[in-house]
């Protein structure tokens, strides 16, 4: 399969970036789309051209560092993270422009590389629970409801790509906040935090410059771990609980 690449180039974060026009020829249709940039970079490379910077780990989907804007959709085309997209997906002859997250919160390091340790500043601010540590106890001995427990579960599956906050139209980082203040909320050893940490990470996200809500839903539509959101509601109501009840 041949494909026309429009690919965001910026040296690092003061420089000012252009599109390059990149042709990438015979890549296989079962190749990720990290895959077919990796075969475009060793082309590049051969070339004795400077190869595209990009981000990737696990390459399976968990850790959500793959993060990129493929044809205007954060972590593109599917229900998956970048590393899950697949050639296939796509039409011989197709053009595809490849960006990186625009949100000012994530200052472009280089190329489609974005720096995320806002989100981590935010996790960090929610500080940690106080529930004793040690061996491991016996499940029976902590009664959660299969209900809550799915729901803390689906919560937890938050994988803090970014994709959320790239898509809304105002930046908003609280899909990715509400699913971590919600799975907290509902298990037996977030409670003591429980205040506090609904508090620390909303103050932490403003203070990052992260936008409010305005449900577009946009933010679900993209993320990786259909994440519902209905953990906004749950963190809006959280926060307010917080500030109510002393």
């Amino acid at each position: 399969m041949n494909f026309h690449l429009r690919i965001w180039r910026q040296a690092d974060p003061e420089a000012s970036g252009f599109f390059q026009e990149i042709e990438a020829c015979d890549i296989p249709a079962e190749a990720s789309f990290l895959e077919m940039l990796d075969i475009v970079n060793n082309r590049l490379i051969e070339e004795k051209k400077i190869p595209v910077a990009f981000d990737s780990d696990c390459r399976e989907g968990i850790c959500g560092t793959c993060s990129m804007v493929i044809n205007g959709v954060p972590q593109g085309p599917g229900r998956g993270a970048a590393c899950q997209v697949y050639m296939r997906s796509f039409k011989n002859g197709d053009s595809i422009t490849i960006e990186p997250f625009r949100v000012k919160a994530f200052p472009i390091i280089k190329d489609l590389i974005v720096k995320r340790a806002a989100y981590d500043r935010i996790i960090q601010a929610g500080g940690f629970i106080t529930e004793h540590t040690g061996g491991a106890p016996d499940a029976a001995t902590t009664l959660i409801s299969k209900k809550i427990a799915d729901q803390a579960m689906d919560a937890a599956a938050c994988i803090g790509c970014g994709a959320c906050a790239a898509a809304c139209p105002n930046s908003s980082a609280m899909l990715f906040v509400g699913a971590k203040v919600t799975h907290l909320s509902l298990m037996p050893q977030g409670q003591p935090e429980r205040r506090e940490r609904a508090l620390a990470m909303v103050d932490a996200m403003d203070e990052e410059g992260f936008g409010n809500c305005s449900n577009y839903y946009a933010c679900e539509a993209v993320c990786p771990a259909s994440i519902s959101a209905s953990v906004i509601a749950t963190l809006n109501r959280e926060y307010v609980r917080a500030t109510v009840i002393p």
